[in-house]
């Protein structure tokens, strides 16, 4: 291989954005220079969509008006209604939200406008439009009545609301809140950079974001978190988690939930999201998993030196609060619409066709022979 060639684009950078940035003297995620840490502690969610799409946190009047066209937007076509019903209970809901969000661009009027003011408006149409989809999809599957989204209810709140028919208490509220902050942006990663890659094309913002959930729905992306979850269910309980993580480490198996390519000593998202993840479990009363967690965490760091990410306590966060272990990626996608969608419209503010070189390694020239010569 020539030592030019940047295999998965290591090291390689290929733009600039001011959306967010991993900044190393304060070993952190930012957003907008804001560091993701101090958002879940003083913000909730609908404040730092806001932030991320507008590039300021809003004042008490943006922030009304902001959730206003979002609760505004949340009504479902009857048509996607229709074909969230027909689709097959066993699919997985990544697959359901690629295709709610292509469905809503087919019944979008602006579809084909990429115009800031255009892609904004449709940013709220996707943004509010596919938590919906998925709970009626959650809903639907396992055979019970879908349940219309509350105007009254925060963001969070509605979408427990529509997948359980109640809210939980404001302590779990706020856990989700936090979880969805960590996950609503994070630079050029795999599926941002397919979102941007789309559009560089020119292509819609309904078709880019459809393609970044496909991205999303990798288990070395955002599908981490739910392998995360399939591990622990296999450890059991705490008392095999030492034999077995041990035994993976030495059959040189991938450890999911661990390591990521930006940092080296450890995701700066996983201290709060830990943090909530353990309040979880003491308001449902089960320790288990955090036991689980403790013993993987410091075998893999002693043995590999390798840390967790945040999808390690983001995927038992969301069992503990009642979630199938298939939607936790989803509820990924509701939360990196925003950070996708900022991109998309930072990509069309100074777009240059995303076509990159590769070293050719095949045949050399060769002539073609005849059908019955060869």
């Amino acid at each position: 291989m020539s030592e030019d060639i940047k295999k998965g684009l290591m090291g390689v950078t290929v733009d600039e954005t001011s959306i967010s940035k991993v900044m190393p003297e304060i070993n952190s995620l930012t957003y907008r220079g804001y560091a993701a840490q101090d958002l879940c502690a003083n913000c909730k969610f609908e404040e730092v969509a806001y932030l991320i799409l507008n590039g300021e946190l809003p004042n008490k009047k943006q922030l009304k008006e902001f959730e206003k066209q979002e609760k505004k937007e949340r009504t479902i076509s009857k048509a996607l209604v229709e074909a969230i019903k027909k689709i097959p209970k066993k699919a997985h809901p990544m697959d359901v939200a690629r295709t709610a969000v292509s469905i809503m661009g087919l019944e979008d009027k602006e579809t084909r406008d990429n115009s800031p003011k255009a892609n904004m408006r449709k940013v709220m149409r996707i943004f509010a439009k596919t938590p919906v989809a998925l709970a009626a999809f959650y809903r639907t599957r396992k055979g019970k009545k879908i349940i219309l989204p509350k105007k009254k209810l925060s963001f969070s709140e509605n979408f427990f609301h529509m997948c359980f028919g109640k809210v939980p208490n404001k302590d779990i509220v706020k856990a989700f809140d936090v979880s969805l902050i960590l996950y609503a942006e994070h630079s050029f990663n795999v599926s941002t950079f397919t979102a941007r890659t789309i559009t560089s094309s020119l292509s819609d913002i309904h078709g880019a974001i459809t393609g970044a959930i496909a991205s999303l729905k990798g288990p070395l992306h955002g599908g981490a978190n739910e392998e995360v979850m399939h591990m622990m269910n296999k450890i059991k309980k705490p008392e095999n988690a030492f034999k077995w993580i041990n035994k993976a480490l030495d059959n040189k198996n991938v450890v999911m939930g661990f390591g990521h390519r930006v940092y080296k000593s450890g995701d700066s998202r996983v201290p709060t999201m830990r943090e909530y993840f353990g309040k979880v479990a003491k308001i449902k009363k089960d320790k288990k998993f955090e036991k689980i967690y403790d013993i993987v965490e410091r075998v893999m760091i002693e043995r590999k030196n390798i840390h967790p990410n945040v999808d390690y306590p983001t995927g038992p966060t969301y069992h503990l609060m009642g979630f199938d272990t298939d939607f936790f990626t989803p509820i990924f996608v509701i939360s990196r619409i925003t950070g996708w969608s900022a991109h998309i419209i930072e990509q069309h503010a100074a777009n240059k066709l995303i076509r990159p070189l590769a070293s050719y390694n095949g045949n050399k020239y060769r002539k073609v022979n005849k059908l019955n010569k060869r």
